[in-house]
């Protein structure tokens, strides 16, 4: 039983009665509980992120509304409809698309601009293919993507830039977003009898995209960083110091290139290939003007490494000694039969030849002589880790997960943050494969 005021008394078997709450009470006992439970969970949290990083960025204020590690960020599309005015438009005539998801609290004047990638057309008929896909008209670009790795929005994955304003520029322009051809080239379509208009804009689509993102405020930027993965990562370099000068003079600018190296390096026929293949692109969509003056070696300053020794504005390097897309198409390039010996080493490096592991491991080390700029420059980064892989940025599980990609115990994502803060000196460059067991395999990614 109970007494007036509701506290338990012993029966006459002398165990305790069955005490009866008040509405007053239940309310104030579920509400302490779940105070409890929050002060716990958010103890927890802030552990877990000591643990796995102790460079973390300082929360401005209790952030009850974090995302979860494991929950996936959306971003519409934003359409630069007056570009299409200026004649900066897409292979096939469409506009421009980039995708933003605004800052908050400290980062709210931060801005990371990231460029996509997607390789290059360098005839007119891969041209004329390539725009009637996303990589070359805006018309069939998904209209959300999720923004991940150096994109993310949570600070699990993305400790340095979570929340910072972010964009991913889209790619459709088949030449770096560098390209500038002023009278497009009319194709004609045989099984339909039209002809289609094919144009070579990259560079416009580059500063009508800069020119709507400073008018939303980038021109008030504190901090930026112009990051690209892959063709986006050679961009990011191409325009680093562009982007530098439209910037605010008191404002910390950086790049950071993502897989974007791409070694002038002969095949293993000791064939020129890549150099024949990028002359084409540089021919074909009027590139050659558009590449920064302080680069004097002509169409090699579409090579990074001739690029770079011009480069004024810090720069880090984010690229695989052993990067896929390079292995496939500079070092082993064409179907041609002496190359299907090939196949197995490049699906599994296990399965390399002595004499094929010898050819891998050249390419590191002129891929390592090659950046000499970078590693003796004082404002420059580096993270050339042993992995067999392509872009590392746009991913949270190469980005900075639990699993990751790991030099010297440290990720990219930390790695990178070190750099742009200045924190400590980020020049890691890792030891030739197979040293690195936090590597993934081929296809796990």
């Amino acid at each position: 039983m109970a007494d007036r005021r509701g506290l338990s008394i012993e029966g006459a078997s002398g165990l305790p009665a069955k005490r009866t709450w008040s509405s007053v009470e239940f309310a104030l006992g579920l509400l302490g509980f779940m105070v409890t439970s929050a002060a716990f969970v958010m103890i927890l949290d802030y552990k877990r992120i000591q643990r796995s990083n102790s460079l973390w960025p300082s929360f401005e204020q209790p952030d009850f509304f974090r995302p979860s590690p494991d929950e996936l960020l959306f971003v519409r599309s934003t359409v630069v409809e007056d570009a299409v005015q200026k004649g900066a438009v897409c292979l096939d005539g469409s506009p421009p698309v980039y995708h933003l998801h605004r800052g908050r609290g400290l980062g709210i004047n931060n801005w990371l601009i990231h460029l996509e990638g997607g390789g290059w057309c360098s005839t007119s008929n891969s041209c004329l293919r390539r725009s009637g896909t996303r990589l070359g008209s805006s018309h069939y670009m998904d209209e959300q993507v999720v923004f991940g790795g150096s994109l993310s929005n949570s600070p699990f994955k993305n400790p340095e830039f979570y929340n910072w304003n972010r964009v991913k520029v889209r790619y459709c322009d088949g030449g770096s977003f560098s390209g500038d051809v002023e009278a497009p080239l009319e194709m004609i379509l045989e099984k339909v009898n039209q002809s289609k208009k094919i144009h070579f804009r990259g560079q416009r689509v580059w500063q009508a995209v800069m020119d709507d993102l400073l008018s939303k405020g980038l021109k008030h930027a504190e901090k930026a960083l112009l990051s690209g993965c892959s063709a986006g990562g050679l961009a990011s370099i191409i325009h680093c110091d562009n982007f530098r000068s439209q910037l605010p003079e008191n404002a910390v600018v950086k790049c950071l290139s993502d897989a974007g190296f791409f070694l002038d390096a002969r095949d293993v026929m000791n064939r020129s290939f890549i150099q024949s293949f990028y002359r084409d692109v540089v021919s074909l969509h009027g590139i050659a003007a558009q590449l920064p003056s302080s680069c004097q070696e002509g169409v090699k300053c579409f090579f990074p490494q001739y690029l770079l020794k011009g480069t004024k504005t810090p720069l880090f390097i984010l690229n695989p000694a052993y990067d896929t897309w390079q292995i496939e198409n500079i070092l082993l390039p064409g179907p041609e039969e002496h190359l299907q010996n090939w196949s197995l080493c490049m699906n599994d490096p296990v399965e390399c030849s002595p004499e094929q592991m010898k050819v891998l491991q050249g390419f590191r080390v002129k891929m390592l002589e090659a950046l000499d700029a970078v590693e003796g420059s004082d404002e420059g980064g580096l993270f050339i880790n042993s992995c067999f892989i392509h872009c590392q940025s746009e991913m949270d599980m190469t980005w900075h997960r639990e699993r990751t990609p790991l030099i010297n115990q440290r990720t990219i994502a930390e790695a990178v943050g070190d750099w742009f803060s200045k924190r400590r000196p980020a020049k890691d460059i890792d030891c030739a494969y197979p040293c690195n067991p936090s590597c993934f395999k081929i296809g796990e990614v």
